[in-house]
């Protein structure tokens, strides 16, 4: 098996699993006791904030944990807008977010907010002009993924968190898909919230954080105790959390070699896809992207049978988020990027790991340019744009050129 889909989840690293082990069976105390075995999960909870505090230059009281990055990016958004809205009610994000932000934003319209939705460009890029002049007396949040999950598009974060600190506006990222990837220091980009989640990076699903800026007044998000310092009831998971801040550990230690190695393999498999298939279209900035992603559309093909026929010759890869799979919608992600819905539909998201190799990305190349060529055998769209030298069809928009 070639596994090319770690942007939906990653494999759980050995030295997590046996940290995680000893919290199951062995140190197994409600952290919220007061007897020596709940110590010593309390005494893991506490150095699992602090581990992930460092990552992003935080301090441990402003970690809280959380179910994953779904969670997380509810709480942001929900929270934010009930505490602040006697300031305004108006909140700014992007076309191109992760469901988790624009269904909580669709969410919030309902309850009397308002959102705008600012576009990005051609490489999948938030329109920074665009984005400052939607920003209102009354507008009280800025949301902006760090990187994109479908097109691995890197944004201005920086920028962003400039034009929001500078205005007196909570700036929230949904890290999902960079935190443990690239460093990221919260002061630095002038980040208020920012949520991870700890599958994403050799860690166990089920287990995220919002980092949350001392001094925000944001209330509980689950009622019914006092942990996380009162702002999310119920009982720790120590197991994950313990898990998630090994992997934090491991991802620090990795990170310059893991990114060289991504970076490489990531432009090896580009040039040799743009070398074996005519007609395709690489989405995203071929530089300015997470490491390990790769996303391409083909025209005249669906990308779920290329999907189908890839795992059938062992490799798993996915046509966009694994959280719309299954979805005959094209992806909102590059409608907003300006492809067609033919061409979206021929999407095709690879993400690596270090653990690949250049040997599995020529073996990878190879099975969808014969998959690809089979699709378009099948398809008299394709013959007929043949047929008429590139003059018209779901191909016009399409590039044989390598960027």
């Amino acid at each position: 098996m070639i596994y090319l889909d770690n942007a939906a989840t990653t494999k759980t690293a050995p030295e997590v699993v046996e940290a995680m082990l000893p919290f199951f069976s062995e140190y197994y105390g409600n952290a919220s006791s007061i007897y020596t075995l709940g110590a010593a999960s309390k005494k893991a909870l506490n150095q699992a904030r602090r581990t992930l505090a460092d990552c992003l230059g935080a301090k441990p009281e402003e970690i809280y944990f959380t179910a994953g990055g779904s969670e997380a990016d509810n709480w942001a958004l929900k929270a934010a807008a009930e505490a602040y809205k006697e300031k305004g009610k108006h909140i700014v994000t992007t076309r191109i977010e992760h469901h988790a932000v624009l269904h909580t934003c669709e969410y919030l319209e309902k309850q009397g907010y308002e959102v705008t939705y600012v576009g990005v460009d051609e490489k999948g890029i938030v329109k920074l002009e665009e984005l400052e002049a939607a920003i209102r007396p009354d507008t009280i949040l800025i949301s902006v993924m760090y990187a994109n999950n479908e097109v691995g598009t890197l944004q201005p974060i920086r920028e962003i968190g400039e034009m929001a600190r500078q205005r007196g506006i909570l700036f929230h990222t949904d890290a999902v898909q960079a935190f443990g990837q690239l460093p990221i220091q919260v002061d630095e980009l002038h980040i208020d919230m920012l949520s991870a989640s700890a599958h994403k990076m050799n860690g166990p699903k089920g287990v995220g954080c919002l980092y949350i800026r001392s001094g925000l007044k944001l209330r509980s998000f689950i009622h019914g105790g006092a942990q996380e310092r009162s702002r999310r009831a119920g009982t720790e998971n120590v197991p994950a959390i313990v898990g998630f801040s090994k992997a934090v550990e491991r991802a620090v230690r990795v990170m310059p070699e893991k990114i060289r190695k991504e970076t490489e393999l990531r432009d090896y498999l580009i040039h040799q896809i743009y070398g074996k298939v005519p007609y395709c279209r690489l989405n995203g900035d071929p530089q300015r992207r997470l490491p390990g992603n790769v996303n391409f559309s083909f025209a005249f093909i669906e990308g779920e049978s290329l999907l189908i026929m890839l795992d059938m010759k062992g490799i798993c890869a996915s046509s966009g988020s694994a959280c719309t799979s299954g979805a005959l919608d094209p992806s909102h992600v590059l409608l907003a990027m300006g492809l067609s819905h033919e061409l979206s539909h021929g999407s095709l998201r690879l993400t690596l790991s270090e653990e690949n190799t250049r040997e599995e990305m020529d073996t990878v190349a190879e099975s969808i340019a014969e998959i690809v060529g089979r699709l378009r055998a099948m398809s008299p769209l394709y013959e007929d744009f043949v047929k008429s030298e590139g003059k018209i069809g779901a191909g016009k928009d399409i590039g044989k050129k390598e960027p």
